[in-house]
C-alpha cells in the first residue's frame, strides 16, 4: 500500500493553511512523541500537512471533509466530472479543497451526508466514523476486509454504534484503532490529527 502513494505530493495535502513543512519545523512534534513517526510518514507522502509552517496541531479536531480528502488522495484523485456529482450538498461548497472528495465517496458508498442537502464537512470525526469509512474503502479498493476482534473487553464496547460494530471490530483486529485507554473504546469521541496520522500509517503499512 506504501508503494501506491509514494508518488504524492506534500503540496497537494489536505490542510487549509500553509504550504508544506518538514517535520523538523513542527514546534509541536518531538522524537519522543508517539505519533512522530507518523506525522513524518503522512506529511512525506502528501496525506496531511501542517496548520502553519511551524506547527502540526496533534491535538486538534479532524474534519469529516478532510477525512474524504485523504481518502481520495490515497485512490489516486480519480477523475470527477461535475457531471457525475448528483444532487448537491447546500454546506459543500464547489469551490473548497474538500468538494470532488465529498461526491466522490458519496457515489462509492463510503460516507453519506446527514441528509441529501447536507453532509457537515466541518464537522469533526469521531472515531466510530472515521473507522466505518477506513473499512467500505478498504473494500472500495477491492479487498475483503479481514481479521476482527471482540471489543467486549472495553468497558464501552456497547456505546459502539450498530452501524460502526463490524468496521471497530476489524480496526481493533488489524491494531488499527487501540482503547484510548486500556479499557476504553471512546467510539464517540473525536479523532484528533495525532491518531488519524497514526491510524493512516498503520493502514497503508498493511
Amino acid at each position: 500500500m506504501k508503494k501506491e502513494i509514494a508518488s504524492i505530493l506534500c503540496a497537494t495535502a489536505l490542510t487549509c493553511s500553509a504550504g508544506a513543512a518538514s517535520i523538523p519545523d513542527f514546534s509541536d512534534v518531538r522524537p519522543s512523541d508517539w505519533y512522530h513517526d507518523a506525522v513524518n510518514y503522512v506529511c512525506e507522502n502528501g496525506l496531511m500537512n501542517g496548520t502553519s509552517d511551524t506547527a502540526f496541531s496533534p491535538n486538534a479536531t479532524t474534519s469529516r471533509g478532510m477525512i474524504v480528502t485523504i481518502l481520495y488522495r490515497l485512490a489516486g484523485s480519480p477523475d470527477m466530472p461535475e457531471s457525475n456529482w448528483g444532487y448537491p450538498y447546500a454546506d459543500v461548497d464547489t469551490n473548497a479543497y474538500y468538494s470532488a472528495p465529498v461526491y466522490w465517496a458519496r457515489m462509492n458508498d463510503l460516507v453519506t451526508g446527514y441528509s441529501d442537502t447536507q453532509f457537515g464537512p466541518n464537522d469533526a470525526i469521531t472515531r466510530e466514523q472515521l473507522t466505518a469509512i477506513l473499512y467500505r474503502y478498504d473494500t472500495y479498493r477491492g479487498h475483503t476486509p479481514q481479521g476482527s476482534a471482540a471489543l467486549d473487553g472495553y468497558a464501552d464496547a456497547a456505546s459502539v454504534e450498530s452501524w460502526a460494530a463490524e468496521a471497530m471490530s476489524w480496526a481493533n483486529g488489524n491494531g488499527l484503532v487501540t482503547g484510548v485507554t486500556p479499557t476504553t473504546l471512546v467510539p464517540n469521541g473525536t479523532a484528533p490529527r495525532a491518531q488519524v496520522a497514526v491510524i493512516l500509517s498503520r493502514y497503508t503499512d498493511q
